[in-house]
């Protein structure tokens, strides 16, 4: 391979290890072109599976900034570069694994950290993304119902106080205008009847003052008689 062929290649692993969200590398030494085409097909858009010269991914894990794979990178390797749910590739790769015992799976990287073999496997083991998001999903829903019914809870209280009311003022309109109207009118009467007793009892108590006042020609007219007398 001449040597601008070498650095784009070495370019293109680079970028793919740059893209990608984690990497598993892979040993496919026995397994045919259309397994592995199948294997291909199997992971969707979830992986990009490519094999690659070790010597070449050697340096362009370098240029990405991993340190991890030199160990691995022997034999006949393929990697899968996880485009899309981390879980699903995993997943893929471990199915395709049970069926085809040929691929091996040797370890990986994700989010910049070595994974060796049993991690990748207890990666797959995890639920995935869509099937954690229908359990949030789930969980919210299940959240919102409560949330709604604790407000409705209330609200079904009052309606029913309502229609108490309603068929207690059937039977006694009064109700509606304030209480019970007859004794109402009751306790009212007492206070009529105590303003017009105060009413009866304020003249009584001025009269003596107004008759008081004759009583001043009275002790002039005695003045006059003594006069007289002694004249």
């Amino acid at each position: 391979m001449a040597r601008a062929d070498k650095q784009a290649a070495v370019a293109e692993i680079a970028d793919s290890f740059s893209d990608a969200a984690g990497a598993v590398l892979t040993e496919y030494r026995g397994l045919t072109v259309k397994q592995l085409q199948d294997l291909r097909r199997s992971l969707g858009e979830n992986a990009n599976y490519a094999v690659v010269k070790n010597t070449l991914a050697k340096i362009a894990a370098k240029e990405a900034g991993i340190e991890s794979f030199d160990e691995l990178l022997n034999g006949p390797t393929a990697i899968a570069f996880i485009t899309g749910d981390v879980v699903e590739a995993a997943k893929g790769l471990r199915d395709f694994a049970k069926a085809n015992p040929a691929l091996v799976i040797k370890g990986g990287v994700l989010d910049g950290k070595a994974l060796d073999s049993a991690e990748i496997a207890k990666l797959a083991d995890l639920e995935s993304r869509e099937v954690l998001m229908g359990k949030l999903a789930g969980a919210m829903l299940a959240s919102l119902s409560q949330a709604v019914y604790l407000l409705n809870a209330p609200l079904a209280q009052v309606a029913r106080l309502a229609g108490a009311l309603e068929a207690k003022a059937a039977e006694d309109p009064s109700i509606l205008a304030g209480g019970a109207g007859t004794p109402v009118a009751a306790e009212e009467a007492p206070e009529a009847d105590a303003v017009e007793a105060a009413a009866d009892e304020a003249p009584t108590d001025e009269a003596p003052a107004e008759e008081a006042a004759p009583e001043e020609p009275a002790a002039e007219a005695a003045s006059d008689e003594g006069d007289t007398t002694e004249a």
